[in-house]
């Protein structure tokens, strides 16, 4: 079949507020401009990617002008491996896109951003749930013929637009569309909206298409330590642990510093000294070095509201959602903390009788308390700024003591561990893992840690199980816990360890 006898298939994979339909319009309009016959669907998402929406549009390449009054036959949706372009906001999107089958190996070109919007389901993981960026990349290189990627996030912001400008100057530097580019830039300055921003980033993405800009850097979504007085002289302590975990534990004071104060950020280092005495390892320790400095930072009230009166909070918004200069930006913030976090701020001998009474009437996770702050007026500044003022009361709160006792049973049940073996160290640290956010989601981390740690570790760390078996042991628990963390999967997990130890 000769290539004008058959129309240009084309996928559209956005998700949604990232543009995907206007670009689609576009395409659409520039195909008229062109006297092209032109046609398009599209089938709306699910929540799952956020509203992932994809759209299908079919070009036939030659001139109705040309046809002698004939009308190609276009289709409403892609057929499996009928597809010319694959086009995506998104590199999830855009593996999706290939691994449906729409794509062929001989045939398929693709453009897409390479930077990541997490899915629900990775969100939702008790542990590290995110895909593997280099698997997501294999799957488009054996699918497709071509391949156009970069981050076009970090294009769109330095342009001052949103993604799909970008992509459509990538589409019209790429040459695969029987279009000319000066067409798709008239279909912006037709369209009448944010004409110059969508123009910039237009041709930041024909430039790239075109290899005459290299891509631009991923984007580090990092955010600066304020400075804390005498974090320096903390840091300056960490000269007994090797080069990369004390990379880490530098990190890891400025961030508790921030999180507290610098006497906390000395006990994280004392901590990590008392380490040092029972292994050298390196990657054990700039494993707890991690993990040691996210569980300190644990989170509670005090904290969420800090980081929503941060300085730069409204700048970042004002940035992301590319407010101009002196338009007005409203934020509103949607709380209902329950009985566990209020109950977390207050001493132990107030907040153990009040949890214990609800967990025993079955409303512990009933209580909650809903309601909306206005993050920018006075009332909801000053009431988010008198919580995060509490900070220095963090040191007496019921929360702050659960915590620093678990932390120190982990980090004796690592430093037992270690002894025996540093992979078996490692597999112990990563059980930090486990513990996270706070109510239940908190209660029951920690309580599949301690499950973990008497049926597993302790016996592990003894040296009575050969060291493979315990590695596996430890390994399969965690995992088990991490997958289902209501606990029937480590139940049925600690009951097979436990039978195969007695073989």
């Amino acid at each position: 079949m000769s290539p004008v006898s058959r129309p240009f298939c084309l996928v559209v994979a956005a998700m949604g507020g990232e543009g995907g339909g206007v670009l689609t319009d576009w395409i659409v309009e520039a195909a008229n401009a062109s006297g092209l016959a032109v046609q398009s669907t599209s089938v709306p998402g699910v929540a799952q990617r956020t509203g992932a929406t994809t759209y299908y549009v079919e070009i036939f390449p030659t001139p109705l002008a040309e046809l002698g009054g004939a009308e190609p036959i276009l289709a409403l949706s892609p057929s499996l491996g009928e597809v010319d372009l694959i086009v995506a906001t998104e590199l999830m999107e855009a593996a999706r896109s290939v691994t449906r089958g729409w794509s062929a190996p001989d045939r398929t070109h693709l453009i897409a951003s390479t930077h990541r919007v997490h899915a629900v389901a990775e969100k939702m993981e008790m542990g590290d749930g995110r895909y593997d960026v280099d698997h997501l990349r294999q799957a488009i290189v054996a699918g497709t013929r071509g391949r156009l990627l970069f981050d076009m996030e970090q294009a769109a912001k330095s342009a001052g637009c949103i993604v799909n400008a970008v992509l459509l100057g990538a589409i019209a530097g790429s040459d695969l569309l029987p279009i000319a580019p000066e067409v798709f830039e008239a279909q912006i300055v037709a369209g009448g909206k944010a004409v110059e921003s969508n123009l910039r980033g237009f041709r930041l993405g024909f430039q790239a298409a075109r290899g005459e800009v290299p891509a631009a850097p991923p984007a580090s979504h990092k955010r600066p330590h304020p400075q804390v007085e005498g974090a320096a002289l903390v840091a300056a302590q960490l000269g007994f642990l090797p080069p990369a975990a004390r990379a880490l534990a530098e990190e890891g004071v400025k961030r508790l510093a921030a999180y507290q104060d610098a006497r906390y950020a000395r006990l994280y280092v004392e901590r990590l000294q008392s380490l040092s005495a029972a292994t050298t390892d390196e990657a054990v320790l700039a494993r707890v070095a991690r993990h040691l400095a996210v569980r300190m930072s644990f989170e509670d009230v005090i904290h969420v509201a800090r980081l929503k009166t941060a300085p730069d909070r409204m700048e970042r918004i004002r940035a992301e959602i590319a407010a101009r200069p002196g338009q007005p930006v409203v934020v509103k913030d949607f709380l209902k903390p329950g009985l566990e976090e209020v109950c977390a701020l207050l001493p132990g001998f107030l907040a153990r009788p009040i949890l214990n009474a609800a967990h025993r009437g079955g409303w512990a996770d009933k209580a909650a308390w809903g309601r909306q702050v206005n993050a920018n007026g006075i009332l909801g500044y000053a009431s988010m700024r008198l919580l995060a003022g509490l900070k220095p009361w963090r040191r007496h709160s019921h929360r702050f003591v659960q915590e620093q006792a678990g932390i120190e049973d982990w980090l004796a049940a690592v430093a037992e561990a270690s002894r025996l073996s540093p992979a078996l160290g490692l597999e112990v640290a990563e059980c930090a893992r486990l513990i996270k956010g706070y109510g239940e989601t908190w209660r029951r981390g920690t309580a599949n840690f301690q499950r973990i740690r008497d049926a597993v570790i302790a016996p592990a760390a003894t040296g009575i199980w050969p060291l493979p078996f315990a590695l596996d042991a430890i390994a399969n628990a965690r995992a088990a816990a991490l997958a289902d963390p209501e606990g029937n999967g480590l139940d049925r997990t600690l009951a097979a360890i436990a039978g195969k130890a007695a073989a």
